[in-house]
């Protein structure tokens, strides 16, 4: 059973639909990407599950049960967390706080996984009495990401994580999303730097103009030659090569 399903689903903001019918599926133990170009509906998509906007057809899923149109508390309660491409942290509290607040549904003692969130981002734990909004931009996402994992939720979802970053502040970013995943997290990103994003992709959907355009593998969608040229900077790419392109 898939542990995130979108089916169909159609919705926007006010009379505006931005989302004609998509459909996105996360299996477990996942990463799962969505590429586009701007304006394509995928961080949309992803606010859908969250609750963010009103959908109008279709239905959300969550283990199986329907979560359409829930209200984004109690999204959360249900194991569903995401951290979205700006505003995703509290600048003026320290890492330690941050990560505390993540836990604010939580009625149990969390210390252990503090000490985990720790083990994943090591520079957090010297930052950790630091205010968050002095942090590098790569430390705050971190910061974002382990806000949402105090939770140790049924599937996260990232909204562009490396957006803004410098060629080495994306591939460690890229590196824990890999990490969180194996360590049994399902993962649901929305990611402009789709070559980096597909390589570490189980599978990945295209989005355009609110509409599913290709799906795949990451490494069929990197091999596919019309994806490559109208998403990945154009002519086949090489699925173990480097670099990234805007998606």
């Amino acid at each position: 059973m898939a542990v995130l399903e979108l089916k169909s689903v159609v919705g926007g903001y006010g009379d505006t639909e931005i989302l004609h019918g998509v459909s996105i599926q996360v299996d477990p133990g996942e990463i799962v990407v969505i590429i586009g170009p701007n304006g394509a509906g995928k961080s949309t998509a992803m606010k859908a599950v969250f609750g963010l906007l009103k959908l109008t057809g279709g239905q959300v899923q969550l283990d199986g049960q329907e979560i359409t149109n829930t209200p984004p508390e109690k999204v959360v309660r249900q194991g569903v967390c995401y951290v979205p491409q700006t505003s995703n942290i509290f600048p003026s509290l320290t890492v330690e706080e941050n990560l505390e607040m993540g836990a604010f549904v939580r009625e149990d003692d969390f210390s252990q996984r503090l000490k985990e969130i720790y083990e994943l981002f090591p520079p957090l734990l010297e930052k950790r009495k630091q205010t968050a909004g002095t942090l590098s931009g790569g430390q705050r996402q971190m910061v974002a990401m382990g806000k949402a994992l105090m939770l140790e939720p049924k599937i996260l979802l990232l909204d562009e994580p490396t957006a803004g970053l410098s060629p080495k502040f994306r591939g460690e970013i890229f590196q824990t999303v890999k990490t969180i995943n194996n360590a049994g997290t399902p993962i649901l990103m929305v990611e402009q730097n789709a070559k980096q994003a597909l390589r570490i992709a189980n599978r990945g959907y295209v989005l355009v103009d609110g509409q599913n355009k290709f799906e795949g593998s990451g490494r069929d969608l990197l091999e596919d030659p019309e994806v490559a040229e109208m998403f990945l900077g154009g002519g086949k790419t090489n699925a173990t090569s480097g670099g990234a392109a805007g998606g």
